[in-house]
């Protein structure tokens, strides 16, 4: 039974590895020796890993891959990818190799507006406080130059202020709305620094004022954070060609039945919520791996996705298709708030890796690279399962994953393999082929 303990934190790295072992693995070295196992050589390295996050004990490994061909805005990219499951990649490659000749992936409409939020309570006359709020607005804004002045010097810093009268929704319950500009950094702590000043101006505005003295009648200061939801960073990524030009897309359908089929499985994500969560897994299947690889926080990113998909009130499919004239179009609008400097993008060796792949992008060309990864991977994805099934190709991926996971040795991995090329995989039929064969071993 693990035991309580104090100090934890205060514990080096192998004493934390050693009380982990003695609570929760009865003193068995072998869950140590792998624990070590994946510490890096390079002592630098290992500490910069290290100090990422609290109570480190060792690393945890991703496969790390790269998607080329993706011809975004007339540019040739390589895409880094960082996830652990088989077949995204492929299929993100896949896709961006059948548009390439195609006119590859453009880039409709990007915005790149941030916003947070001053929480607060305030039992008043809503009409004064607005009044009130016109009144010391010019002082708030003063209050924040100090920390704004080195993101206005490049371009950005704070655009807008305004109050929000939320008390339809929540008794008292107002809002100060920033609007913000952060360039090519993503920006939170920029942005939660600069709402916590005006919080305690805005407090320290309500504690001077002369109209209201005497009432007792102050604000509450309930929080101060940026909002993960930015439907004002927006990028929209299409790729299109004639109809005739996705002759050879499914080799039993003609182009028009393939995309006839293809516009309908967008369709059934727009008006079918079971399917619109799995249809919108799979274009973050290509999202979240770019987002993780670059450094960037893929669950904002995820959360925000999902709002948006949400936005009437009903949870529906990210992209979009259409069929007229004879042209094929298909595209996808999704928020998108990255940076490229700034966090892990500067600290994480292999994220600074990722970003010279993809020849140093500022935060709107990231913006298009990673919404180019979440489309061909909806299509590579829609393509599957209107024409073969998504099995096929996948679990083909997977037959490694489930060799390695039944500890197959090199013959019977080489044998497996052959056997399976044309067969369809499956854990169970691996596990009796490796099970009936003798003449592997």
């Amino acid at each position: 039974m693990p035991q309580q303990v104090s100090g934890f934190s205060k514990l080096s790295k192998t004493e934390k590895i050693n009380w982990l072992i003695t609570n929760y693995f009865g003193g068995n070295i072998h869950a140590k020796v792998t624990l070590e196992s994946y510490w890096n050589s390079d002592s630098e390295l290992q500490q910069l890993h290290d100090e990422f996050i609290e109570n480190t004990i060792t690393n945890f490994y991703m496969p790390f891959g790269i998607a080329p061909n993706f011809l975004i805005n007339e540019k040739l990219y390589t895409l880094p990818m960082t996830i652990e499951e088989s077949s995204v990649v492929a299929a993100a490659s896949n896709a961006a190799k059948f548009w390439l000749s195609r006119g590859g992936f453009k880039t409709k409409i990007l915005a790149t507006t941030k916003i947070g939020h001053v929480h607060f309570i305030y039992e008043g006359d809503r009409n004064g406080l607005r009044s009130y709020f016109e009144k010391i607005k010019a002082q708030l804004l003063q209050a924040i130059k100090p920390l704004t002045k080195n993101m206005e010097k490049r371009g950005g810093g704070l655009l807008d202020l305004n109050l929000i009268d939320c008390t339809p929704k929540m008794a008292h319950y107002f809002q100060l709305e920033a609007t913000f500009e952060t360039k090519d950094a993503m920006g939170a702590n920029f942005i939660n620094t600069v709402l916590e000043k005006l919080g305690q101006e805005l407090t320290r505005q309500f504690e001077l004022r002369e109209e209201l003295s005497g009432t007792g009648l102050n604000i509450d200061i309930n929080m101060c954070i940026l909002s993960n939801y930015t439907p004002e960073c927006m990028v929209e990524m299409f790729a299109s060609c004639a109809v005739d030009e996705l002759a050879g897309a499914a080799p039993n359908n003609s182009a028009m039945e393939f995309a006839k089929r293809f516009k309908r499985a967008v369709d059934i994500a727009k008006v079918d919520v079971h399917r619109a969560v799995t249809h919108n897994k799979g274009i973050f299947n290509g999202v979240d791996a770019v987002v993780l690889a670059t450094g960037n926080d893929f669950r904002a990113i995820e959360a925000c996705g999902h709002a948006f998909a949400a936005r009437d009130g009903n949870y529906r499919g990210l992209t979009y298709c259409d069929i007229s004239e004879g042209e094929f179009l298909f595209g996808i609008k999704i928020p998108l708030a990255l940076g490229t400097v700034g966090g892990l993008t500067g600290l994480h060796p292999m994220a600074k890796i990722s970003l010279d792949i993809l020849g140093k992008p500022n935060a709107k060309t990231l913006m298009r690279v990673v919404a180019a990864a979440g489309l061909a991977q909806n299509f590579g994805a829609i393509r599957s399962l209107v024409t073969t099934g998504i099995q096929q190709g996948h679990m083909k991926m997977h037959l490694l994953n489930i060799l390695n996971q039944l500890n197959a040795s090199k013959g019977e991995i080489k044998a497996a393999k052959a056997y399976f090329a044309d067969k369809t995989v499956s854990f169970s039929g691996v596990r009796d082929f490796l099970g009936k064969t003798d003449t592997v071993h």
